[in-house]
Parts: C-alpha cells; structure tokens; sequence
C-alpha cells in the first residue's frame, strides 16, 4: 500500500469523479446516466478493496455483437490498478495471479459467454472462483506438491472482476454483479474513437489521481456503512454498499447520484433477471397458469406454459417442456411443510390424472416470486381460458373437465360430470 506525501495537494474527490464519468463518456454509449454512475463508481472502489468486506462484480452484457462491451472495458483498463486482460483464461491461472507477489490484479474477462455460454462446459472451478472472490474473506483451496507430498494450500480469491460478453451469466454471478445492459449506438449517440497510443495516457493520469484520492480517504471509509435506499436489502446492498461508500467519501453530486443508479439498476436487475428459470416458472404459473384455481393436471399446466408466446417453456434445448422437467424443476423447492413439490393425484370423473395443487405452490409463491400484478375483476388470460372454460377443456382434453376458477372471494370449486 502506497501513502500521499504530506505535501501532495488535496484532491476534490466529486471533481475527479466527475473527470472519470467525462473520460467515459468521450468513449462509451452506456445506455443510461444510472450506468455512467455505476461504472465510475467501480473503477474508484478498485483502488479501495481492502476497506471492503465484498467487491461486486461489473458485467456489461448485451444480446447481441457491437455493442460496445470491449470498449467499454477498454476503457475500465486504463483507470483500474494493475489491469489483468482475460479471455478464455483457467480458473488455475487467475487464483495464481490474485494470490501472488506481484499486486493484486484487477481481472477484466472479456468474451465471458465463451466460458458460460449454452456451447461452454459448466466451468464450474471458474465459476467457484468468481464467486469466492466477492467476498474477502474468500479463498480457493488447491492441493499442491508431488505424489503422496500434496498438501491442501488456500489461495486467496478477493478482486474486482469486470466482465464483458452475450447473453447471460450464471445467476450465482449475476446475483453479485452491477449489471450494464449495453446496445448499438444510435446515429445520435457520437463517441470518439479510442486511440491507444493518445488517450491510454489520459486515462492512466485519472487512475493515478484515483489512487493518490483514494489512499486519502481510506480510513475514513474503512467500517463505514453507507445508508441504503429504502428496499435495497441482502445481495443487491452487498453489491452496492462499497459503491454507495466511495460515492458519500466523494461528497458534491454523488451521494444523492449514485443512490438514484443504485435503485434505478437494482430494480431493473429484478425486472428483467432471466438468471433463475425456476421464478420464472413460479411467476408464470401463479399468474397465468392457475389464476385463483387450487389445482390443475399436468397436462394442462404444459399446454398453459407451452403457449405463452414471449416465455421459454416452448423451447427448452429444442423441446417444449415435459412433465418429466415440470418435476424436475419444480421439485427444488418445497411445500409450506418443507417437503419437495411433486405431482399429486387429481381425483376427478374422467379419471384420476396427476397434477399440482395451489397449497403446495403457496409458499415458494410467497418467498421467490415477484408481487402479483393487478388486475380487473373481469379481466381474462388468454394463457388459461382453456382451463377456466370447462367445455374448452374438454376440447383439448376429451372426457376431462376439471377446474373453474371462481372470483377472488369465493372458494375454488372441482367440478364433475
């Protein structure tokens, strides 16, 4: 660790602030002010990771190529310590470089859909990596040595890591990143070209006053807890509370800034987290599957979640899902008794189909999904008229006729022949 001379001059630390978002900004088209905030914010508390308990992960992620990502970490590069390019690097090799001699690397992965991508393997020694590292206190445990003289040796784990890729990540990482959903730019939204050889230098003068700055303010950040937004709790605060600490040590603008990106980013990570098929098949069958009803047989829960246009249960690896992943899936959560959810039979005048019930789903209803959105008493769901409509199921199923779901307050009702 280095210290600032007495004599150095005092860095305004909302002015530098404000240099690093106007360096990013020549370069980068992040698709809002919120991401600008966020991404300035992670390259200060670089330079302060030792005044944390947890590092959160910075993931620029886009659907599709030309987005921006590369640059995006380009530009990350020239104001971050001791900046380690990745792509395609072994969990081995970056354990070794984190726990080494030589400083502390800031690991920047580009290309990260190679490693987590549906074409990569499970990785899962890198994703253990990625995931020890959030924290601190986090270490990776390898045997080394020859033959029978191998001992068990913790290589500590803790760095930034910025990430850059298509797609997705696991949701174990996105649970611990700030995620930037890059996009093409638009004809309106110039930037100028990165030259190496002119603009690495500028940005290398920014890192080095970040360092001078934050070297400054370390013991005054060291056991701060920066107040939350109110409904930013558990993971999402781990994430943002050593951003929300370098931004109230900066003062001027970005106490208030960056608790605004704070709530901005965390609720679109909720809206629109894919990460977690599991609350999405949750969501889907709370809200457009049963709909108030108490039970349903598999076969119409398949035919339900199937023809749901913008979900993704009509293709699961090339297949519409099947009962079979219906168990599979929903059997890792459990009942209000803590019992796994399995089908149960559904007694009924054309037979004794297989099924779920309303009761087994409350609970995991309750903890994993969302709040229900509101709708009319009279309002409909396309995804399940079919079971509502006694004679409509009876067309897709002969001979069966089995739920109708009565209003909010009146019990839900098994109809027989």
């Amino acid at each position: 660790m280095t210290t600032t001379p007495d004599n150095a001059p005092t860095i305004d630390g909302a002015a530098l602030l404000d240099q690093v978002e106007a360096f990013h900004r020549r370069f980068n088209a992040f698709p809002s002010e919120a991401a600008y905030v966020a991404v300035v914010l992670w390259d200060a508390h670089a330079h302060l990771l030792d005044a944390f308990d947890s590092t959160p992960r910075l993931a620029f992620l886009s659907p599709e190529p030309g987005s921006g990502k590369s640059r995006a970490l380009e530009i990350v590069e020239t104001l971050v310590p001791h900046p380690m390019v990745a792509v395609n690097a072994s969990a081995a090799a970056l354990f070794r470089a984190v726990s080494g001699m030589d400083g502390r690397p800031t690991i920047l992965f580009d290309e990260i859909d190679t490693v987590f991508g549906p074409k990569a393997g499970d990785n899962e020694d890198l994703r253990g990596f990625l995931n020890a590292g959030h924290r601190r206190s986090g270490v990776t445990y390898r045997c080394v040595g020859d033959g029978a003289n191998q001992s068990v040796q913790a290589f500590p784990s803790y760095c930034a890591v910025a990430m850059a890729g298509l797609g997705s990540l696991p949701d174990t990482i996105l649970t611990r990143s700030v995620i930037i959903r890059m996009r093409r730019r638009a004809p309106n939204e110039p930037v100028e070209p990165f030259r190496q050889r002119t603009h690495e230098k500028q940005g290398h003068a920014l890192r080095d006053q970040l360092a001078q700055w934050a070297n400054s303010v370390r013991r005054s950040v060291e056991g701060t807890w920066p107040a939350m937004p109110d409904g930013v709790t558990d993971r999402p605060a781990d994430v943002w509370e050593p951003l929300l600490a370098i931004a109230d040590a900066a003062g001027g603008a970005w106490p208030e800034r960056a608790r605004a990106a704070c709530v901005e980013l965390v609720t679109a990570a909720k809206e629109d987290d894919k990460a977690s098929l599991g609350i999405r098949l949750l969501t889907d069958l709370r809200d457009a599957v049963f709909c108030g009803a108490d039970r349903m047989p598999t076969a119409v829960i398949l035919e339900c979640l199937n023809g749901i246009e913008d979900a993704p249960w009509g293709d699961m690896g090339g297949k519409p899902l099947t009962s079979r992943g219906l168990s599979r899936m929903l059997g890792e959560y459990v009942t209000g008794n803590n019992k796994p959810i399995k089908p149960r039979p559904i007694r009924t005048a054309a037979g004794v189909p297989r099924g779920y019930y309303a009761e087994d789903l409350a609970d995991a209803w309750t903890r994993y999904c969302p709040p229900p959105p509101q709708k009319s008493a009279t309002a409909a769901t396309s995804a399940t008229s079919q079971v509502n409509d006694g004679a409509d199921v009876a067309e897709e199923l002969p001979g069966i006729r089995y739920i109708t779901a009565e209003p909010a307050t009146a019990p839900t009702t098994v109809r027989t022949a």
